[in-house]
């Protein structure tokens, strides 16, 4: 199974002036992103705004940034809807396009009981040879998948290699984390839990705000991964401000404003999402002043 890292950037999808995917963009991006400390990246997650792109482009993004990060960093397909045929169908559309694993959220709008879910993933995973990372993110998807169908699926299907928990529920992410199995990681899926998540014993992050402040994300994990809890707690109370701001309105609408905003050029946002207003546009410009921008400003090859 492929190594997959402790700090991983849910990255955004650039699009053109006509709203169309900037691949070029979307390469350059790739490429700052490993340089800046991603370890690697998600594409076309709900940071990718992966509910308003086609199959056809979910692929070419997938091929295209594999293809540009190589052995450098690992690509995770955000491949995850709420019809486990079509996700099975996307399951395999990633591994063609040469994915390292790809990420597989609790499907929305559907509200599955717990058996649901446990056969839902279970029958995506054993379509695909990838390794699969399950989403939890009740926030989005009204339902919490629980810490026991988290560990039954750890338990019982070899290539749900981890989970990406953002329920922020610190109770259930602790007993699955004491409970998994060797070798099964559990990233935080909220940058102002990563601090928590990790001393709880979780691997890593699945972050927005690596865009920003890769570098330093990355020495906090250090830190703490070393059991400098003291000195990893000082880089998360200076990254708190900035983890929590990034979700003062609907991701990926703030951390796509703050990209375009400090010069590395991401462009708006598809319908429904649109810009940010006046007012959270101010206070996203008062943020970034406080903060040193790690990702590589420069214009692409």
């Amino acid at each position: 199974m492929t190594q997959i890292g402790r700090l991983i950037t849910a990255m955004v999808t650039p699009f053109d002036t006509s709203l169309n995917v900037d691949y070029s963009q979307a390469r350059h991006l790739a490429k700052a992103l490993i340089e800046s400390g991603s370890d690697g990246l998600v594409v076309t997650g709900t940071t990718g705004e992966n509910p308003a792109l086609a199959h056809d482009e979910n692929v070419r993004l997938w091929n295209e940034v594999k293809e540009t990060v190589g052995e450098e960093g690992t690509v995770i397909a955000g491949s995850g809807t709420n019809g486990t045929g079509e996700t099975i169908k996307l399951a395999q559309m990633a591994e063609k396009a040469g994915v390292d694993a790809q990420l597989l959220v609790v499907p929305y709008y559907n509200k599955p009981t717990q058996e649901g879910l446990y056969q839902h993933f279970k029958a995506i995973a054993e379509s695909t040879s990838l390794p699969c990372i399950l989403y939890n993110v009740p926030s989005r998807t009204i339902v919490n998948m629980d810490a026991d169908t988290t560990l039954r699926l750890a338990h019982d299907v070899p290539n749900i290699v981890g989970t990406k928990e953002a329920s922020g529920d610190l109770a259930q992410i602790g007993m699955i984390i004491r409970d998994a199995p060797v070798g099964f990681k559990v990233w935080s899926g909220n940058d102002s839990d990563t601090f928590a998540v990790v001393s709880l014993g979780g691997w890593g992050v699945i972050s927005v705000a690596s865009h920003l402040i890769g570098l330093q994300i990355k020495r906090m994990l250090e830190f703490a991964s070393a059991g400098d809890t003291e000195s990893a707690s000082v880089q998360h109370k200076a990254q708190l401000p900035l983890a929590t701001g990034l979700f003062t309105i609907t991701s990926p609408i703030p951390i796509k404003y703050c990209l375009n905003k400090a010069g590395f050029h991401v462009g708006g946002l598809r319908l429904p999402l649109v810009a940010a207003d006046p007012s959270t546009a101010a206070f996203l410009d008062n943020l970034l002043s406080n903060y040193e921008i790690d990702l590589p400003i420069t214009t692409p090859v």
